[in-house]
């Protein structure tokens, strides 16, 4: 490890290596790279052609099962090493304080209330939320798998601030791309082991001591297998409920490959549809899918509208609810990962009612201004800040996936097509200035040399018996997506970005 770690904005920049933006140089080492990925499950299923025919005019029906390397960066992207740590050592403090938050039916309430009809989406979530409060379902315990992704903010015009993880999100509910990830870090450890980049570096170096383990392509099998031990039926089932369709399905088998290798758990992919349509519930409430009990339903859908297009969506969502089968996520686990709850506790005095005041500070540390976009004095202020100078904001609706937020000059415009009631639904968020960097992303075995910029995500693992006690609370590994810096968004399912590895510096 280098003895010099970046303390100020201008040692993270100066010490960063520098890549050629000349592909050419690479393109010998493409199809080994593309091989590596294929070899090693780095992989997604391609894209449905809707319509395409053969020259005789036939169905190309071979694509329903052609698969495509996912898209990765063909080299790491630096992150401040200190920051990292840092991060790192947070998550088991916001793995208590979402437990807390999911706990405390006063502050949920009162938070989401706000928001009324405007989002209809959260809405219903709400609505089912507050049923089964209502019926006070007994449940065997409870489980979260989280992400909690930051930026780092670096400003180039302040080079002697230090540089900072600031929290863009903290997801509850299907947080992807875990086994990849783990994947992706070891790609670019063999690539260096085998290349030693010295056809991508024009100034600097990259050791194997700068590539961080990451225990994500095991933590999550590990964790959900944790939680289904306290269901107290070993001939169970897990569910996983997943998007009809799904491309990132390899992400998804990985965790299912541990479950059955490691822990003899066996795992029934589902669609809510389908949980509606299979499953059925006997008087205790326990839930079966062809005579199999079903101890866990781990969602990897469920986190947009798009995913509940007919009732029978929401009937087999509902359905695992009210059942026995503890789900990933509960319906309060959902609701707390919602922006209008980022938003909430960003206000003074609202973490500290959660966690211990020298824990809040660290919780406060990684925050940015966030502010609401009601009727309030604060959010009529805000709404002004937004339309005067929207180039240092970010709307956000209460919304995972990717594709929902607006930025810059495309605010004024959204929020005048608003009505003040609409306008709940949204919140406004300071802009976090993270700096570019030039790297070179590959993507269908095409490389592409960009600016760009990386979101870090650290994997957060909580499990909590009925009785309260906590059987597991860590983190469990980290997630790196790197997208061109003039591409807002970042989600690799949505297209936006590809999957990265930190180089710590």
């Amino acid at each position: 490890m280098s003895s010099r770690l970046a303390e100020t904005n201008s040692e993270f920049l100066s010490l960063r290596p520098q890549y050629t933006s000349d592909t050419g140089k690479l393109t010998r080492h493409v199809q080994a790279a593309v091989d590596w990925e294929a070899t090693h499950g780095l992989l997604l299923k391609a894209p449905k052609i809707e319509g395409q025919l053969l020259s005789n005019g036939g169905s190309v029906e071979w694509l329903d099962s052609a698969l495509i390397p996912a898209p990765v960066s063909f080299a790491p992207s630096p992150v401040p090493r200190k920051e990292f740590e840092k991060v790192v050592s947070l998550q088991p403090i916001l793995n208590l304080l979402f437990d807390k938050i999911s706990q405390d039916h006063e502050f949920l309430t009162s938070t989401l209330e706000s928001i009324g009809s405007a989002d209809e989406f959260t809405a219903r979530i709400f609505s089912m939320y507050e049923e089964l409060h209502r019926l006070d379902v007994a449940k065997p315990g409870v489980i979260g798998i989280h992400r909690s992704d930051y930026l780092i903010h670096a400003p180039e015009s302040e080079p002697d601030s230090s540089p900072k993880a600031k929290q863009v999100e903290f997801n509850t509910i299907a947080s992807s791309f875990a086994s990849l990830s783990s994947i992706v870090g070891d790609f670019h450890r063999y690539m260096l082991a085998k290349t030693g980049y010295k056809d991508l570096l024009e100034s600097g170096v990259i050791s194997a001591d700068q590539l961080p383990e990451n225990e994500s392509l095991t933590s999550i099998g590990d964790a959900i297998a944790a939680g289904f031990d306290l269901y107290g039926n070993n001939d169970a089932v897990v569910v996983m409920v997943v998007q009809p369709r799904e491309r990132n399905v390899f992400d998804q088998r990985w965790v299912e490959k541990r479950l059955w290798e490691r822990h003899q758990i066996a795992v029934v992919r589902l669609s809510f549809a389908e949980v509606n349509d299979k499953c059925t519930a006997n008087s205790n409430g326990r839930l079966f899918i062809d005579g199999k009990e079903i101890a866990v339903a781990y969602y990897r859908s469920g986190y947009a509208p798009t995913d509940f297009p007919t009732e029978k969506e929401w009937n087999g969502r509902w359905i695992i609810e009210k059942s026995r089968t503890i789900s990933i996520p509960n319906l309060a686990y959902h609701l707390a990962g919602c922006k209008k709850v980022q938003q909430v506790l960003a206000q003074p005095g609202v973490v500290e009612r959660q966690v211990y005041i020298d824990e809040a500070a660290r919780v406060r540390e990684c925050f940015v201004g966030l502010y609401p976009l009601d009727g309030s004095a604060e959010g009529q202020q805000a709404y002004a800040d937004a339309m005067s100078r929207p180039a240092d904001y970010v709307v956000k609706p209460q919304r995972e996936g990717g594709g929902y937020n607006t930025y810059g000059d495309d605010i004024p415009g959204l929020l005048e097509g608003l009505s003040s009631e609409e306008r709940k639904a949204y919140i406004l968020m300071d802009l976090i200035r993270a700096p570019g960097f030039k790297n070179v992303l590959m993507r269908e075995g095409k490389l592409i040399s960009s600016e760009v910029v990386s979101e870090l995500g650290i994997y957060g693992l909580w499990i909590r018996s009925a009785d309260g006690r906590v059987i597991v609370n860590k983190h469990g590994g980290h997630l790196l997506r790197t997208k061109a810096s003039d591409v807002y968004e970042g989600g690799v399912a949505a297209g936006f970005a590809v999957i990265d590895s930190p180089l710590l510096v």
